[in-house]
């Protein structure tokens, strides 16, 4: 059946949503959320039925698109559409089977990642997936073949000569290491892509980061000419085909907070595997509000890390780092992004922690690769930075991603005092992060907190812990009732 095509001017996010008027959809036998087949000349598309009661909205002869099903057809107002039934996909039947406890196949994960890269699945049926791999786990074989599947389901890039990357699992704020060690490393000569998803569960990610300086959505294209003109590039991995299911579960797992470990694993590898990376340093930060609570649980997940990686034909190696408290000064993109910038310029105000593990993760990554001899790559490391070939390298990169205005830090602020005299005997990870998502991080690029203090350090009764910062005075107040009542810093 034809229908003509109305602009809906509404957007959601990545579905492709099509709207029938409620005695059409009778007439035709469909129902919300019925898959239909949309065809205009030789391109077609399945989008998920949305109905309306009312023919104001569109009529019987109309169909209503939204932006990403008018985008993926090419289609504008009153083009001309054909329009048929079709079934729900295969993949939500192995959906419902990870939901019972069964294990999943490589083709079974194959046709969800394709269907969710696609957008042919709804929010609820990938949440479903997300939660039946959250509450069943995945089995080694199956985070091998999820890994596989996910990076089969798009596009990989391959560099001339050794890749190399590193990515930290998270739990602790700012740990912004990335953004040092890639200008250190590619400074050396070493190719370096890096590509990144935006916060799970953090105030900011990498790619939030590095946008308060740069361009970083980019295309497949311009990442592989970025690459090749400067040797490494860190980019949001959302912004093309590269692992392309992996950002959309990361959208389902957001709201909840949740990184199921099998996903988590997967995640992380399908993004090195994608750009043929043949060495890759994983960092799991150890600590009560971590991912990793306990050494058991730290050696654990590096087993497998090491594992999966042998599985796909990469060399990992991974370190079990202090994850007790955040590491650097500034929380959230824009403070994090100024922490970083202090680091390579050598600023005599660099935060000494986020300095020093940086240069032990890209020495530790010089002796994985042989430039630098067992006990010598932290040195050679610290050469590359004290030298100034590091912040020349940062700058790059920054241009060649694309240089941009650097957003303004939150006029609204707050400052937390000290009410007793004594030492940080603990900061509290989770709480820091709450309170900066709270002020609204990583969204509002200059929200987020400033911390002057750290564990073991000693304080001055009046003596400001933190700032929090905020653009919106609204958030900022909300912030604020919050940390009344849990304040992240004990003091004895």
């Amino acid at each position: 059946m034809k229908f003509k095509v109305k602009d809906m001017d509404i957007s959601t996010g990545g579905i492709l949503i099509a709207i029938l008027n409620e005695r059409t959809a009778k007439l035709l036998d469909l129902c919300h959320g019925d898959r239909i087949k949309i065809k205009s000349g030789k391109k077609e598309m399945i989008a998920i039925l949305d109905i309306s009661e009312n023919t104001h909205v569109v009529n019987n002869s109309q169909i209503g698109l939204f932006e990403e099903a008018l985008k993926k057809l090419n289609l504008k107002r009153n083009s001309t559409v054909e329009v048929s039934f079709v079934g729900k996909p295969e993949s939500v039947k192995h959906i419902r089977e990870k939901l019972t406890g069964k294990k999943l196949s490589y083709q079974n994960f194959f046709l969800i990642m394709d269907d969710i890269a696609h957008d042919r699945l709804t929010d609820i049926e990938k949440t479903y997936f997300v939660a039946g791999c959250y509450t069943n786990g995945l089995s080694n074989k199956e985070v091998v073949d999820l890994t596989k599947a996910v990076v089969n389901t798009g596009d990989r890039i391959k560099f001339k000569g050794l890749t190399l990357d590193k990515h930290c699992i998270g739990g602790v704020p700012n740990n912004r290491t990335t953004m040092i060690v890639i200008p250190i490393i590619t400074a050396l000569g070493y190719t370096m892509p890096k590509t990144s998803s935006r916060a799970i569960t953090s105030p900011a990610g990498t790619a939030d980061t590095m946008e308060c300086l740069s361009k970083v959505e980019l295309t497949q294209k311009e990442i592989i000419k970025v690459v090749n003109k400067v040797g490494g590039c860190m980019a949001h991995g959302g912004s093309m085909n590269l692992a392309p299911a992996d950002d959309k579960i990361i959208k389902i797992e957001h709201p909840l907070s949740i990184d199921a470990e099998g996903q988590l694993l997967a995640s992380v590898m399908a993004k090195k595997y994608s750009v043929s990376s043949n060495y890759v340093l994983i960092d799991i930060p150890m600590g009560k509000t971590t991912k990793a609570k306990t050494r058991s649980q730290a050696e654990q997940l590096k087993k497998k890390f090491v594992s999966l990686g042998k599985s796909l034909g990469m060399k990992v190696k991974v370190i079990v780092t202090d994850g007790s408290q955040p590491i650097g000064n500034g929380i959230g993109p824009l403070l994090e992004s100024e922490d970083v910038m202090k680091v390579l310029s050598n600023d005599c105000g660099a935060p000494s922690d986020l300095r020093k593990k940086s240069l032990f993760i890209s020495g530790t990554l010089l002796e994985m690769i042989g430039e630098a001899k067992k006990g010598k790559g932290y040195q050679m490391a610290k050469e590359v930075l004290d030298d100034g070939r590091a912040l020349k390298q940062m700058n790059k990169i920054i241009n060649a991603q694309g240089k941009i205005e650097k957003p303004k830090l939150g006029k609204f602020k707050h400052h937390l005092c000290s009410k007793r005299s004594g030492k940080v005997k603990k900061i509290n990870n989770a709480l820091i992060s709450k309170l900066s998502h709270y002020a609204g991080a990583p969204v509002d690029k200059g929200s987020g907190m400033y911390l002057y203090k750290k564990v073991g350090d000693t304080v001055k009764a009046g003596e400001k812990l933190f700032t929090l910062y905020a653009v919106s005075k609204a958030k900022l107040k909300f912030a604020i009732e919050e940390m009344k009542k849990n304040n992240p810093y004990l003091v004895k």
